[in-house]
C-alpha cells in the first residue's frame, strides 16, 4: 500500500509562484511513477505531470514551460514548483503514484493506482 501526502497549496496572484511537495510512503515496485493531476470545479480531473524512476518526465502542454516537476534521490518526496500561475491553474491538486504498467490508463484516464487527498491551489486574477 502507498500513501501519498500533498503539502504546500495555498492562494497567489496571477504571475506569481506556488511549490507543492507530495511524500510519498510504501512503495515496493521499483517502475513506480509520482505524479499530479488537478481537478477544478466541474471540470474532470486533468493530468499535469509525471517523473519516472529514472527521472523520465512528462507534462501536460498547458504547463509546459512554467512548472517544473522534481523529485529527491530516495524518491520518497517529488515537488512541483509552479511558475507565472495563471488564474486557469486553480484546481485541488492531487499527488499520485502508479506503475509502468498502468501509466497509460493513469494518463489518459486518471484510473492512477494510488492518490493522495489533494491540495488547494487559488491563483487570484
Amino acid at each position: 500500500q502507498v500513501k501519498l501526502v500533498e503539502s504546500g497549496g495555498g492562494l497567489a496572484q496571477a504571475g506569481g509562484s506556488l511549490r507543492l511537495s507530495c511524500e510519498a510512503s510504501g512503495r515496493a515496485a521499483v517502475d513506480y511513477f509520482l505524479g499530479w493531476f488537478r481537478q477544478a470545479p466541474g471540470k474532470e480531473r486533468e493530468f499535469v505531470a509525471t517523473i519516472g524512476r529514472n527521472d523520465e518526465i512528462m507534462y501536460t502542454d498547458s504547463v509546459k514551460g512554467r512548472f517544473t516537476v522534481s523529485q529527491n534521490n530516495a524518491k520518497n518526496t517529488m515537488s512541483l514548483q509552479m511558475n507565472s500561475l495563471k488564474y486557469e491553474d486553480s484546481a485541488i491538486y492531487y499527488c499520485i503514484s502508479t506503475a509502468l504498467r498502468t501509466y497509460g490508463r493513469c494518463q489518459s484516464r486518471a484510473q492512477c493506482d494510488y492518490w493522495g487527498q489533494g491540495t488547494q491551489v487559488t491563483v487570484s486574477s
